[in-house]
C-alpha cells in the first residue's frame, strides 16, 4: 500500500488544483512591471540610491505608473522580483523585508501601491534558496502563502532554482498554488515550472495550468535583438505544444518586455511589442519609467496594441509559414477578427516587400467575403476593405514587424 500513497496524493493534488485555480484571476493576459532586467540584484543603496532593489524604487515606480497613463492602460501589477528579503527569517520562521532598504516593510509598500489603483507583486522560489541566494519558501509553502497574502500581496512570481529534484520541484509548485489558494485573497501565481522541467522532462502542460496563472519556458529575456528573436524561434518551433493550452486564466510567458533600455533599435522594439500581443503574453516591462522615451512610452501604451494582447477570446496566436527570412504570424481575435504580424528577420540591407493572399489567413475564414485592414504598427492607418482573393504587400524593415488587425465584413 505504501507505494500508492503517492500516486493518490497526486492525484487528490490535481483535484483540489483543478477547482481551486479558477480563482478569477489573469482572465486576459497580466500586465505591469517587474524589476529584474533593468534593476537586477543592485542592494548597494549608498553606491546606487536610485538603482537598488528598495523601497524607495517601488515607490517611485508606482508614482510614475499612476501618474503617467501606465495603470490607465492596462499596467496595473508592480512587481518586485528577487533581492527583496533579509538574509534571514524572522524568529517566527517568517520572510521579511531587508530592514534598511525597506524600512517600512511590504505591508506598507502594498499600502502604498494599493491607494494608487496599483496591485503589488512579490518573488520567493519552490527551493531552500532564491537564485540569488535569499531565503526560499521551501518546507514554508503554507507559512510563506499566509505571510504574502497577509501583507496585501496580489501576484507572487515563483522561481525554480535550488528545487534538488524534480519531484520536489513539482510538489512545490503545487503546494504553494494549494496555499496560495487557501488565503482567500485572489493572487496571480507565475510560474517557471516548465522551464525547469524541460532540460530532462517534457512538461504536462495540462497540469500546469491546473496550478498557474502564467509560466515561463525559456530562458530570461535580455536586452538585446539575439534574445528577442531566439525567443519568438523558440516559441514557433514549439507552438504545437504550448499554444492550445494557452486561455483565460493560463498564458505562456515569454518574459519581460525590454522596450525603453538600450539594446534594441525602434524596429526591434515594434517586433517585441507586436509579437508579444500576437502570442497572447503577459505584459510586464523591466524599464526606469523615471526616464524613458516619448517613443518607448507611445509603443508601451498603444491602445490597439494592448487590445490586441488583451483580447478576450484568449486564444495565442502562432506562425503559418517562414519564407526565407520573413515570417507571417496570426491571432485569432473575438468578433471573428485577426490579427496579423509580417516579421523581416534579416539583419542587412534595407526594407522588403512580402506579398500573401488574405485567402490564406485564419483556413481562408479571416476575409470572406471581405474584411477591412488596418495597420497598427509600426504606425496606424486603414488599408481599407479588401476581397477574398486580394492579395497584401507589406513593406518590412529589416528586424521589423508590421502589424496588421483583419475584421471581416
Amino acid at each position: 500500500m505504501a507505494a500508492a500513497v503517492p500516486g493518490l496524493l497526486r492525484a487528490l493534488l490535481l483535484a483540489a488544483a483543478a477547482a481551486a485555480l479558477d480563482n478569477g484571476v489573469a482572465r486576459t493576459p497580466p500586465m505591469g512591471w517587474l524589476h529584474w532586467e533593468r534593476f537586477l540584484c543592485a542592494t548597494d543603496c549608498s553606491a546606487q540610491p536610485r538603482r537598488c532593489v528598495s523601497e524607495q524604487l517601488f515607490t517611485e515606480m508606482a508614482d510614475m505608473m499612476a501618474a503617467e497613463g501606465w495603470r490607465d492602460a492596462g499596467y496595473q501589477y508592480l512587481c518586485i522580483d528577487d533581492c527583496w528579503a533579509a538574509p534571514t527569517r524572522d524568529e517566527r520562521g517568517r520572510l521579511r523585508a531587508d530592514p534598511r532598504r525597506f524600512p517600512g516593510g511590504i505591508q506598507r509598500l502594498a499600502d502604498y501601491v494599493h491607494a494608487r489603483g496599483l496591485k503589488l507583486g512579490i518573488y520567493s522560489d519552490v527551493g531552500n534558496q532564491t537564485c540569488a541566494g535569499f531565503p526560499g519558501s521551501y518546507g514554508h509553502y503554507e507559512l510563506d502563502a499566509q505571510t504574502f497574502a497577509s501583507w496585501g500581496v496580489d501576484l507572487l512570481k515563483f522561481d525554480g532554482c535550488n528545487s534538488g529534484s524534480l519531484e520536489l520541484l513539482a510538489e512545490g509548485y503545487r503546494r504553494m498554488s494549494l496555499a496560495l489558494n487557501k488565503t482567500g485573497r485572489p493572487i496571480v501565481y507565475s510560474c517557471e515550472w516548465p522551464f525547469y522541467l524541460r532540460p530532462m522532462q517534457q512538461p504536462n502542460y495540462t497540469e500546469i495550468k491546473q496550478y498557474c496563472n502564467h509560466w515561463r519556458n525559456f530562458f530570461d529575456v535580455y536586452d538585446s535583438w539575439n534574445s528577442i528573436k531566439s525567443i519568438v524561434e523558440w516559441t514557433a518551433l514549439h507552438q504545437d505544444s504550448i499554444v492550445k493550452i494557452a486561455g483565460p486564466g493560463g498564458w505562456n510567458d515569454p518574459d519581460m518586455l525590454v522596450i525603453g533600455n538600450f539594446g534594441l533599435s525602434w524596429d526591434q522594439a515594434v517586433t517585441q511589442m507586436a509579437m508579444w500581443a500576437i502570442m497572447a503574453a503577459p505584459l510586464f516591462m523591466s524599464n526606469d519609467l523615471r526616464r524613458i522615451s516619448p517613443e518607448a512610452k507611445w509603443l508601451l501604451q498603444n491602445k490597439e496594441v494592448i487590445a490586441i494582447n488583451q483580447d478576450p477570446l484568449g486564444k495565442q496566436g502562432y506562425r503559418i509559414t517562414k519564407d526565407k527570412n520573413f515570417e507571417l504570424w496570426e491571432r485569432p481575435l473575438s468578433g471573428s477578427a485577426y490579427a496579423v504580424a509580417v516579421l523581416y528577420q534579416q539583419e542587412i540591407g534595407g526594407p522588403q516587400n512580402f506579398s500573401f493572399s488574405l485567402a490564406f489567413l485564419g483556413n481562408g475564414l479571416a476575409c470572406n467575403p471581405a474584411c477591412s485592414v488596418r495597420q497598427v504598427l509600426p504606425s496606424s492607418r486603414d488599408w481599407g476593405v479588401h476581397s477574398w482573393v486580394s492579395s497584401l504587400s507589406v513593406e518590412v524593415n529589416p528586424t521589423g514587424t508590421v502589424l496588421l488587425r483583419v475584421d471581416a465584413l
